[in-house]
């Protein structure tokens, strides 16, 4: 499904100019066209070529790795003059104006820190909360691989900008857990909800696997007591008892403050990534605790390979999934299935969204987001179309379903108008 997009230079990036797949039903094809979707799932850029903000752990740091077909396509200098071209011209509105050719309403913008470019009513924040669980020295985690060293580094910074916004410094940190997880911790969360902050976002399993047990409060204490005032290296497993514990309170916070929890759960950029630790039965125990019923997780990327475990997890009552890397990464008829057994089993907690990431030079956010967009319309339309087919729902309900997925269930969770 093809685009209306004036950015001429997206077509010929993507490489992915496809004719739109005749398996889909036309009446309901063309009312997909024209929904306005909520982008559940994107790293927008500011117009400002030093904005480095939309990720607390970029990946342009990375060892080289195996990028798949989709994104090996660079484009021609005349493409990038065309972008340049219109980035002069649009200013400040540019971001939005992007949004506007991919037939977005809203974007969630999973960033750093916002700015002029992105205007309140077409971006909502989603900042990042992994920092938060990396308080002691973490020289041992900066040597599980080449790439850990620079996103521990990242979150290490992270981490003294929230302090400092607290009132602290990395040579003064809060002398208890109870302070730091109240003075820094809440007040940091609380300020982004003043901010207009819609969730928080978790990237932690590019540094450990999703494996978040339910310590003690005097095992956390104890642990950070011996280890926030010194240089000493703890032991992985008492550190990791630490982060269990600061990942459940953040958790539970979010929920008291109408905040959602995003995790990134699919198999992540590089050659290092653990891809085992993002399945989402690892989360479980999170999942099941009533202590957290109150907070809403949303599996950005879908678990993507393990999106039949997503499915089973769509059980549970606060758990949302969207599809975004899945339409980067793979074609449409994949991502198809993929929707199609999701929207077979709960249809209300299923999210359209992009991942728009600027991951190279040659193919900035807009193009990612191109990508994302039409790729993941298309696979709508396939998964509905197939639906239809086979006897499950008739053609209404189909149309039905496709304003749930692209823009009403994600309008329901973040009480967007």
């Amino acid at each position: 499904m093809i685009r209306r997009l004036p950015l001429l230079s997206l077509v010929v990036v993507c490489g992915c100019g496809r004719q739109e797949h005749p398996a889909i039903n036309q009446t309901l094809s063309a009312e997909i066209e024209k929904i306005q979707a909520i982008d559940n799932h994107a790293h927008p850029v500011r117009n400002d070529a030093s904005d480095k903000d939309f990720d607390a752990m970029p990946v342009e740091s990375m060892e080289p790795w195996s990028e798949p077909i989709r994104s090996r396509n660079p484009p021609t200098t005349a493409l990038f003059q065309n972008k340049k071209k219109m980035m002069s011209e649009k200013g400040e509105d540019y971001p939005s104006w992007v949004l506007d050719r991919l037939g977005i309403q809203v974007m969630l913008a999973n960033r750093v820190t916002m700015g002029n470019s992105l205007a309140p009513s077409r971006f909502r924040w989603v900042p990042f909360a992994d920092a938060y669980l990396f308080p002691l020295n973490n020289a041992a985690l900066a040597k599980i691989n080449p790439d850990a060293k620079q996103f521990v580094a990242d979150e290490e910074k992270l981490l003294r900008s929230y302090l400092a916004q607290a009132g602290y410094s990395p040579a003064s940190m809060p002398g208890t857990l109870d302070e730091y997880l109240s003075k820094v911790i809440t007040a940091t969360l609380e300020r982004h909800k003043r901010q207009n902050a819609v969730a928080e976002k978790f990237e932690i399993a590019y540094l450990r696997s999703f494996d978040f047990q339910n310590p003690q409060k005097l095992d956390a204490d104890r642990v950070y007591s011996t280890f926030s005032k010194t240089t000493a290296l703890p032991l992985d497993s008492e550190y990791k008892l630490l982060q269990d514990y600061i990942f459940r309170y953040i958790a539970k916070e979010c929920g008291r403050l109408g905040l959602a929890v995003h995790l990134h759960s699919a198999a992540g950029a590089g050659g290092y990534f653990a891809i085992a630790g993002v399945n989402p039965l690892l989360l479980e125990p999170v999942l099941n605790d009533p202590a957290l019923r109150k907070t809403n997780f949303v599996l950005v990327h879908g678990g993507w390979p393990f999106t039949r475990e997503v499915t089973a997890m769509l059980m549970k009552p606060n758990v949302y999934a969207d599809f975004s890397f899945q339409t980067t990464q793979n074609y449409s008829h994949s991502v198809s299935l993929v929707i199609r057994e999701w929207l077979e089993f709960a249809p209300e907690k299923i999210l359209f969204a992009t991942d728009a990431y600027p991951g190279s030079p040659q193919i900035g956010w807009e193009e990612a987001g191109w990508i994302g967009a039409s790729t993941g319309r298309e696979a709508l339309g396939l998964a509905l179309s197939g639906m239809m087919a086979d006897g499950e729902i008739t053609e209404q309900r189909a149309i039905d379903l496709a304003h749930m997925v692209l823009h009403d269930n994600a309008a329901k969770l973040y009480g967007i108008r």
